[in-house]
């Protein structure tokens, strides 16, 4: 096949592995080595968890780079372009660098068989190596201890949230999943769990690998006060702090991670980072006249933390949701089935997808059908001009939400009207 371009090449890796998703280091790590790639000037920090890696991801990136450092972040998956994933300061690595790095896999892999994610992955290493960074973010992608992420020693492992997702590779206790994503601990480095409530796994498994934990409720704490909060440790106390519009208990990981690792964050710095710190996808506010929320939320962790959000709206919203088959649907709509006026479902594409009447039986179930209407759509796009009629007629917002195939499609739908 001629890969000409970046469209060409995600075509061709698509293709050079029989599974979506096949756990294990051994053939990322060969390949890994013929790449003789080195490691950041800094530190490497990767982050796993259920909820929340993106937005840690994202805030830690944004501090480093308004401190001045040089920053590669890697991210999955993507909402509408590739190149999302890989980023150098914030920015999306452009096309021809993709393509070089893919190349450069392509000719050290020989007849090892990679998986999208590991091309993905190694050619994020490759092109963070060859900018000469000071930092580089690295995103779990699923689970953490056999995730190809983990290829690459952490110098700091960040464990954001441990709840039940992707049981069939994780396993089914949150026991189990906490030993996972501590997988990617190091020994003598740090391990920062920002878990509420943390299994016991997560020490036992520090212990294990050897590694410094630093755990929240234990060793950093933080607590709202009104429209502010504070962070505070033993030893440094940070008070009055915006409330981001990224999740707090998120933001409280991030400044110990900022703190444990060294850098004396400042005071001033964290109210820059918080009062402007924002990501793609989490509870997004990206339109007007209808007001027009994203939301990835997809489980029942990120439920409920949507369900807090909603809870400031002066008037119910409206819900256009789309959700795959193959995550925890029931709990997902009973935490917000009784938060919207109206539901607007949409199918969603393929094997995982599930139907909008599925959702919609869910509804009815968890709510007085009297009082809260749902409509069942073949397309997110056909679900939100019928939600956006609506929204506009009764001056209410309309959420966006269910999974990052929901937004995306959302996403592309509003790029191509040039609503946003």
């Amino acid at each position: 096949m001629t890969k000409s371009s970046l469209a060409d090449w995600l075509s061709y890796i698509e293709s050079q592995h029989p599974a979506e998703i096949e756990l294990g280091l051994e053939r990322g790590n060969r390949v890994l080595a013929k790449l003789n790639l080195g490691r950041p000037n800094q530190q490497v920090i990767t982050v796993s968890g259920t909820n929340g890696k993106g937005s840690t991801c994202a805030m830690l990136t944004q501090y480093l780079v308004s401190q001045g450092h040089s920053v590669g972040t890697y991210t999955s998956p993507h909402f509408i372009d590739f190149n999302e994933r890989i980023a150098i300061n914030n920015e999306a690595c452009n096309d021809d660098l993709i393509c070089q790095a893919f190349e450069a896999i392509e000719q050290a892999r020989g007849d090892t068989a990679l998986t999208y994610f590991e091309f993905s992955t190694l050619a994020a290493l490759w092109i963070f190596h060859h900018a000469q960074l000071d930092y580089w973010v690295l995103e779990v992608g699923l689970g953490g201890r056999l995730d190809s992420v983990n290829m690459i020693d952490a110098d700091v492992a960040v464990v954001t949230s441990i709840a039940l997702d992707h049981m069939d590779w994780l396993g089914d206790n949150i026991e189990v999943i906490g030993r996972e994503k501590t997988g990617i601990a190091r020994r003598d480095c740090l391990l920062i769990s920002g878990v509420e409530n943390p299994p016991v796994s997560i020490a036992q498994t520090s212990a294990e690998i050897g590694s410094i934990l630093k755990q929240k409720g234990q060793d950093f704490h933080f607590k709202v006060s009104g429209d502010t909060w504070s962070w505070y440790n033993q030893e440094v106390r940070f008070d009055h702090l915006p409330i981001p519009s990224l999740p707090l208990q998120n933001a409280a990981t991030v400044v110990a991670v900022l703190v444990y690792m060294g850098l004396a964050p400042q005071h001033e710095a964290l109210l820059n980072l918080f009062a402007h710190a924002e990501l793609t996808g989490r509870f997004q506010h990206v339109a007007e006249q209808p007001d027009v929320y994203i939301d990835v939320a997809h489980n029942p962790e990120a439920a409920v933390e949507l369900q807090q959000r909603l809870a400031g709206f002066e008037c119910q919203p409206i819900a256009v949701c789309g959700m795959l088959q193959d995550k925890d649907i029931h709990s997902v709509i009973a935490s917000l089935a009784s938060r919207f006026a109206t539901w607007y479902c949409a199918d969603l594409a393929g094997s995982r997808g599930a139907k909008a009447t599925q959702l919609i039986s869910l509804i009815s179930k968890e709510t007085d059908t009297s009082s809260v209407s749902c409509h069942a759509f073949e397309t997110v796009s056909q679900a939100f001009q019928a939600a956006k009629q609506q929204a506009l007629m009764e001056n209410r917002a309309i959420v966006v939400f269910g999974s990052f195939v929901t937004v995306s499609e959302y996403l592309q739908m509003a790029k191509g009207k040039h609503e946003l």
